[in-house]
């Protein structure tokens, strides 16, 4: 069969696609192993709560039916959990779908822009390049701190979004919530500043970092979370967000029709009451990561400050540089994630695993790099 070539935007054609994690399918192929595991993509250590299976398992007979438009019984469990309105509550098939819809609402391409970092969670830019929208980025301090005064100063009037992500991916940084609010009251009335909180209850004292949390509400702010991370429902796509209310309501209007499937809605309320299956995932983070950062040091890495559920790393000084150990740990089973796409080719990053995956990572990594 012939088929005509298809021309695509300009914008379209010179974009980079997303690069995840490894799969586990993919290195038990590729090496012959049989047992591998995965500290790559910032999935939640415990699995799936057993209330969420449960849920699954009950609501299975109606996947034939469309959920309800506007997910309003979800909406209203998380306007509780929050202390928000439930005016204020959107939802997404993961918080992707949100990031992408705020550019399309707030933005017109070719003339105004957003701002973000460099690097920075990849999503943002990319939707915006998909989008035809100009894209201005301040890069990170040495330690991977933001440099709100340079971030601001590429602010203009034509800028409708900035993002920040706290803690950031991929180093773990989180800013002080004071720092984060006068960064907030120092924009121009039309910049909506967007926080993306999809770690932040990993963050040792959550209420000190998040404004959200602190019940402190600019106006002009909106923050997003993520059920994919400490409630373990990624595979499922699930997020939301907390945005003015007026925001909220042309939100709605543009979010594709069901794109929150019936399943998912249903794992979401469940992931909710399981507050036992939450405390102890918060609980397997806060110390793993607090593990894992004086092991690593130990061996001689260099480990970066980190409020989330991974830690950045540079692998020590003479040994393995940071691609061969990551292909090397590939070889032993291990995947965490190389962070060249974030155009940080020194390093390396590695969520937080359960006890025993932490102890196999830290053997592996200490076979590797001797």
């Amino acid at each position: 069969m012939n088929l005509a070539c298809t021309s695509v935007r300009q914008e379209i054609d010179t974009i980079a696609p997303y690069v995840p994690g490894r799969s586990i399918d993919e290195i038990r192929e590729r090496y012959g192993l049989d047992q591998i595991i995965k500290m790559a993509s910032n999935e939640n250590p415990l699995g799936v709560s057993p209330l969420v299976q449960e849920s699954i398992r009950r609501h299975a007979d109606m996947v034939f039916r469309y959920p309800r438009e506007g997910n309003p019984r979800l909406a209203a469990a998380l306007a509780t959990f929050h202390k928000v309105s439930p005016e204020n509550i959107v939802i997404g098939n993961g918080s992707d779908e949100i990031i992408d819809l705020l550019i399309r609402l707030r933005v017109t391409p070719g003339k105004d822009n957003i701002v973000c970092c460099t690097p920075c969670f990849s999503i943002y830019p990319l939707q915006a390049s998909i989008c035809g929208t100009e894209i201005r980025r301040e890069p990170l301090n040495v330690d991977f701190s933001f440099n709100f005064e340079a971030l601001r100063a590429k602010v203009d009037q034509n800028t409708r979004l900035v993002f920040i992500t706290t803690p950031d991916n991929p180093s773990g940084y989180c800013p002080s919530r004071d720092a984060l609010l006068a960064f907030a009251r120092s924009l121009p009335e039309q910049t909506l500043l967007v926080v993306d909180e999809a770690y932040m209850d990993f963050a040792d004292d959550e209420l000190s970092a998040s404004l959200l949390t602190s019940g402190v509400y600019p106006e002009n702010t909106a923050f997003l979370r993520t059920f994919s991370k400490s409630f373990g429902l990624a595979g499922l796509r699930l997020g939301y967000g907390i945005l003015p209310k007026e925001l909220a309501q042309y939100f709605w209007r543009v979010r594709l029709p069901f794109s929150v499937n019936i399943l998912a809605e249903e794992a979401g309320l469940a992931a909710l009451a399981d507050k036992s299956f939450r405390e102890a995932t918060l609980r397997t983070v806060r110390e793993g990561r607090t593990f894992l950062t004086k092991e690593l040091s130990a061996t001689g890495c260099t480990v970066y400050p980190s409020a989330a559920n991974f830690l950045m790393f540079a692998p020590p000084a003479g040994s393995l540089q940071a691609v061969p150990l990551f292909e090397k740990l590939l070889q032993h089973g291990i995947i965490i994630r190389p962070l060249k796409s974030y155009g940080l080719e020194h390093l390396l990053r590695v969520s937080i695993g359960t006890h025993d995956e932490n102890r196999l990572f830290l053997k592996a990594l200490r076979d590797c790099i001797k």
